[in-house]
């Protein structure tokens, strides 16, 4: 797909990369199948894998991770509170 065989290194852009990535959550198939399909290494679709979700993970909170965030919140509030006095 990216005309692998010529000898020549090829710069490959950061949409293919996060395109490439994208695959490997959605499409169902292994990463050995997108890397030979795409014509790049295993090793090269893993390390792109790898960066792409540190990079996701370090770029701050999310909507869902803030609203489980506001849950959990709440509900340690509800364990905090002293307990009614039982006679």
């Amino acid at each position: 797909m990216f005309g692998m065989g010529d000898g020549h290194r090829r710069k490959l852009t950061e949409d293919l990369k996060r395109e490439a990535v994208r695959l490997i959550a959605t499409s169902g198939r292994t990463v050995e199948e997108l890397a030979a399909d795409l014509g790049i290494g295993k090793s090269t679709l893993t390390r792109w894998r790898s960066q792409y979700q540190e990079a996701e993970l370090l770029s701050g909170p999310h909507d869902d991770v803030q609203k489980e965030l506001v849950r959990l919140r709440c509900e340690n509030e509800v364990f905090s509170a002293p307990a009614p006095n039982r006679k």
